[in-house]
């Protein structure tokens, strides 16, 4: 009988370890994917998109004619989390009389260039009139010949401005439609660390059209006539 009770107290410790160290593990493994900024970092990324929305500011008083004005502190942060690029070998093929081929943004340190707008607007020679496709990508074209798919997102956003704010770091300015209607985004993409940080205007508009702010920008490329 007292042999019994003591492998029935083992048995039962072994069950409490064992779960112990699954709730541990469990544990380890939230904490590690938590989208987490501290407040240093919130201060550091708010100052790039003060910095971007200066440098950027005709996408800023576009917006601001249907939102009213605003600035990087009505900015909320959203996320800080990982991302895997889509990487394989492939070199720009926006060629130099490409009408997009002016608004490749290029490194500043000479490695390729990114493109945030060739997947969203179909303008090649040939077609009777340029149209935009529903999804967008950010491409990183880098000088080594391999291609980098940095961002994606459906019919349901649009990425409309871009810029390095260094060697590293990329800046993209669009919006997503949500139920309540058109907000305007921030994506920071850190290219090294292979890190994205997302933040959404603390307002949204339904007086907005979609490619409104492409059609101004992209002066090679008539998209008025689509009706977007």
């Amino acid at each position: 009988m007292k042999q019994y009770r003591l492998r029935s107290f083992g048995f039962f410790c072994a069950l409490v370890l064992v779960w112990a160290c699954d709730s541990g593990s469990d544990s380890k493994q939230e904490e590690a994917i938590q989208p987490v900024a501290s407040e240093n970092q919130l201060e550091t990324l708010k100052n790039q998109i003060s910095l971007a929305l200066v440098q950027k500011n005709n996408w800023l008083n576009h917006w601001a004619g249907s939102l009213g004005g605003f600035d990087e502190s009505d900015f909320i942060w959203v996320f800080t989390d990982s991302i895997d690029p889509m990487e394989m070998p492939e070199k720009n093929p926006i060629l130099e009389k490409d009408p997009l081929r002016p608004y490749q943004i290029a490194h500043p340190e000479g490695d390729g260039v990114m493109d945030i707008y060739s997947y969203k607007v179909e303008a090649q020679e040939g077609l009777d009139r340029p149209f935009l496709n529903p999804d967008s990508e950010v491409i990183w074209y880098r000088s080594d010949g391999m291609k980098e798919r940095l961002l994606f997102i459906g019919p349901s956003g649009m990425f409309e401005e871009g810029l390095w704010l260094s060697p590293v770091e990329f800046l993209v300015l669009g919006y997503f439609e949500e139920d309540e209607g058109f907000r305007p985004m921030v994506w920071m993409i850190n290219t090294d660390k292979h890190q994205l940080s997302q933040f959404k205007l603390n307002k949204t508009t339904e007086k907005y059209l979609p490619a409104s702010y492409l059609d101004k920008k992209l002066k090679s490329v008539d998209l008025a006539s689509n009706g977007n």
